[in-house]
C-alpha cells in the first residue's frame, strides 16, 4: 500500500529525505539529465521564476517514508495550463499501479488548479521514426497506458519536427482535457506550445524553429490521434476545491469530562460538537486519534511545581464539584500557601477558572492532541487542526486562568522549534498573554497577538503594544491591541500587518491560535466579524504558504461557531495547497 502526498518545499526533514529519494529515482530513470538539473529540484519548488512555472511535486510514499514513485508537474497560472514534466516509479516498483495512481492524481491537481488542459510529451510508437526496438516497445506501452486515460497525441502539426536535421524519435505533444470532451482550441494551443518551447527548450530551440512549430497549429479545434490500443478509457474523480489531501484533525476525546455546569460558564462541551457538526460533512478533514505524550513536554514551557500542583489539586477535588480561587496571596516563592484550595489563587490569574476532578486530565489530553497534530506536520502534512478544549492561550509559565490550564499553542511551538523557527499567530479576541510570558526572552519563536485592547478586554494586565520582548527576545513579541468596535475590513488591515511581520521572520512553521470569539454577538467579545470575514482572514493566512498547526482557542456563540469555523478553513486550506 502507498499514499500520495504533495511536497511543497524542503523545510521539513521528512520532505528533504523525500526529495533525496526522488532525485535517486531521477538518476536511475533519466540518465540523460544533467546532474545540475536533478540537484536543482529543490530550487524549482522554492523559486517559481526559475523556469517561469510553478512546480508541483507529488510522491507515492510507502510505510516509513519510502518513496516508490513521483510526478513533477509544472503549472502556468496566467495561461492556465499544466505540463507534466516527469513521472516515474522506483526501479523495483514498476507494474504495481503506482504510475496509474500518480497520473490520476496529476489529473486531479490540474483540475484543482483551474487549468484548462494538461500537456506532456511522449516518444513515438512508429518504427519509421524510432529504430530502437527496445525503446519502441517502451513507447508503445507508454502510449497504450495514456490511452486508458483518454489521452492521445496531437496530430497535424510540426511539433515532432527534429530540432537538428536527422534527429529521430522526436516526441509527440499529448493533451488531456480537464473537462469531458472539451476540444483543444487553436489559439490556446499556440500559446501553450510557445511557452513550453521557449521556457523548457529555449537553450536548444531557435526563435525561427519555435515560430515554425507554433504557426503549424492551423486546425481549430486542434486534432488528436484516434485511439490505437484501447476501446474504453478510465475516468478520474474530479476535484475542483483546490484541496486534494484531507487535512489532519485531532479531537480531544476527553474534552467532555471537563464540564463546568455553573451558571454563566460558557466554555462548554457543546463548542466542540458545534464545530465538528459543521466540518465533518465537508470532507476537508480526516480525523486522527491523539497519542499520549510525557508530561516533560509540558514542563518545558510550564514551571514543574505549577504542573505538579494542578495534577494534585485536581485529583483532590470531589467529583462534580468545582474549586474557584478566592484568596490571592502575595506571591512569595519561598512560602507558598500549604492548603491546596488557597494555593489556587497563588497560581491563578482570575476568579472564574475552576479546578475540578477532571480539569488536569482534560487539559493534559488537549496537550496530547496539540502534539499529535504537531507530529503530523513533521510527517509532511500541510495543515493539522487540534480541536481541543479546554483552551490554553491564557496559561502562563506558572499560572492558569481564562478557562486555560496548559498552553497548548506554546507547548506545540516549543516542540516544533527543534526543526527551525516557529511563529505563533493568536487571533483570539483576548490577548495571548500565555505565549507572551513563555517566549518573552526567546528569539526562535515569534509571538503575535491581535486582540481587544487591555483597557477594555481580558486579561486587562497585558497585551499593550509596547510589550516587545526582552533580552534575546526583544522585538520578537508583537501586540496589535484594537478598540472595542471592529468590523471585518478594519480587522484585515491589522491582520495584513501581522502577516507581513511573520513573512519577515521567515519561520519554518506557523502555529495558529484560532479564537472564533471575534464573531458578532460572541458573549465574551465586542467585535462584529461575520462568516465571510473568517473566510477572508483564512485566505490571507493561507497565502503565507507555511505548514500550519491550528489550535482551537475561544469562540462561545455556538449558534454561529461551526459556520464560522467552516468558512475560516474554506479560506485557509486552498492557499496552503496551491503552488
Amino acid at each position: 500500500m502507498f499514499s500520495i502526498r504533495r511536497i511543497h518545499d524542503d523545510v521539513l526533514p521528512i520532505n528533504r529525505d523525500a526529495i533525496r529519494q526522488v532525485q535517486e529515482i531521477f538518476r536511475h530513470h533519466f540518465t540523460a539529465l544533467h546532474p545540475e538539473e536533478i540537484e536543482g529540484l529543490t530550487e524549482k519548488l522554492r523559486n517559481p521564476f526559475k523556469q517561469r512555472f510553478r512546480g508541483v511535486l507529488l510522491v507515492a510514499e510507502r510505510h516509513r517514508g519510502r518513496i516508490v514513485g513521483f510526478a513533477y508537474l509544472m503549472h502556468e497560472p496566467e495561461l492556465e495550463f499544466c505540463y507534466l514534466d516527469f513521472i516515474a516509479s522506483a526501479k523495483d516498483m514498476t507494474g504495481r499501479g503506482i504510475g496509474g495512481a500518480l497520473y490520476q492524481r496529476v489529473q486531479q491537481e490540474t483540475i484543482a488548479l483551474n487549468a484548462r488542459g494538461l500537456f506532456f510529451e511522449c516518444l513515438p510508437d512508429d518504427p519509421a521514426v524510432c529504430d530502437d526496438a527496445e525503446l519502441l516497445n517502451e513507447n508503445i506501452a507508454r502510449l497504450r497506458f495514456y490511452e486508458h486515460f483518454g489521452v492521445r497525441p496531437v496530430i497535424g502539426t510540426a511539433y515532432e519536427k527534429p530540432v537538428n536535421p536527422g534527429d529521430l524519435c522526436c516526441p509527440h505533444l499529448m493533451y488531456s482535457d480537464t473537462k469531458e470532451n472539451r476540444p483543444l482550441r487553436r489559439n490556446f494551443a499556440k500559446k501553450v506550445v510557445r511557452a513550453i518551447l521557449e521556457r523548457k527548450y529555449g537553450d536548444i530551440c531557435s526563435a525561427d524553429y519555435i515560430n515554425e512549430v507554433v504557426d503549424s497549429f492551423r486546425d481549430d479545434p486542434v486534432r488528436v490521434r484516434p485511439p490505437r490500443y484501447v476501446k474504453t478509457t478510465r475516468t478520474s474523480s474530479p476535484a475542483g476545491t483546490g484541496v486534494l489531501e484531507p487535512s489532519v484533525m485531532v479531537v480531544n476525546d476527553k474534552h467532555d469530562i471537563h464540564h463546568v455546569r455553573d451558571r454563566g460558564y460558557v466554555e462548554a462541551p457543546v463548542r466542540i460538537k458545534s464545530i465538528l457538526d459543521a466540518l465533518q460533512p465537508t470532507g476537508m478533514f480526516r480525523v486522527f486519534p491523539p497519542r499520549q505524550y510525557a508530561e516533560k513536554h509540558i514542563c518545558r514551557v510550564h514551571d514543574a511545581e505549577f504542573v505538579a500542583y494542578l495534577r494534585r489539586a485536581c485529583a483532590g477535588v470531589n467529583q462534580g464539584k468545582s474549586l474557584y480561587p478566592y484568596v490571592f496571596p502575595v506571591r512569595n516563592s519561598a512560602r507558598p500557601p500549604k492548603e491546596l484550595s488557597v494555593r489556587a489563587g497563588y497560581y491563578c490569574i482570575d476568579t472564574f477558572t475552576p479546578l475540578n476532578n477532571n480539569a488536569y486530565l482534560a487539559a493534559k489530553r488537549a496537550v496530547d492532541c496539540a502534539l499529535t497534530a504537531g507530529d503530523m506536520l513533521l510527517q509532511g502534512h500541510r495543515v493539522a487542526y487540534a480541536l481541543v478544549r479546554p483552551p490554553g492561550h491564557h496559561a502562563e509559565r506558572r499560572s492558569f486562568g481564562g478557562f486555560c490550564y496548559f498552553n497548548n499553542a506554546a507547548i506545540a511551538a516549543d516542540y516544533l522549534s527543534k526543526i527551525g523557527r516557529v511563529a505563533i499567530l493568536d487571533v483570539d479576541y483576548h490577548h495571548g498573554n500565555g505565549q507572551q510570558d513563555i517566549f518573552y526572552s526567546r528569539d526562535d519563536v515569534l509571538t503575535i497577538s491581535i486582540h481587544g485592547h487591555p483597557n477594555i478586554a481580558y486579561p486587562y494586565f497585558s497585551g499593550f503594544e509596547d510589550e516587545r520582548g526582552e533580552g534575546p527576545g526583544e522585538g520578537f513579541n508583537r501586540n496589535f491591541a484594537l478598540p472595542e468596535k471592529i468590523d471585518g475590513n478594519q480587522y484585515r488591515k491589522v491582520l495584513a500587518k501581522a502577516i507581513s511581520a511573520i513573512a519577515d521572520f521567515k519561520p519554518a512553521l506557523l502555529v495558529l491560535a484560532l479564537g472564533l470569539d471575534t464573531a458578532k454577538a460572541d458573549p465574551t467579545g465586542t467585535w462584529s466579524l461575520m462568516a465571510k470575514d473568517f473566510e477572508a482572514n483564512g485566505r490571507m493566512i493561507g497565502e503565507l504558504g507555511l505548514p500550519t498547526l491550528v489550535i482551537q482557542e475561544g469562540g462561545y456563540r455556538t449558534r454561529t461557531l461551526g459556520l464560522n469555523a467552516r468558512h475560516f478553513f474554506e479560506g485557509l486550506l486552498p492557499g496552503l495547497f496551491r503552488p
